[in-house]
């Protein structure tokens, strides 16, 4: 496996992480996942360009 391949999965497992599903993390809203959203299209971005 590749480093862009790694970077991608422990992308997307804390994506799933950090959406709001728990009682506590309501008041968040989705401003972690965005946040983890747009590191994960970034970095497919570099994956699919060659540069990681």
């Amino acid at each position: 496996m590749t480093l862009g391949t790694i970077l991608i999965i422990i992308l997307i497992l804390l994506l799933i992480g950090a959406l709001p599903t728990w009682g506590y993390s309501r008041g968040f809203g989705y401003f972690p996942s965005g946040i983890l959203g747009v590191i994960l299209v970034i970095v497919l971005i570099l994956v699919l360009m060659g540069r990681v």
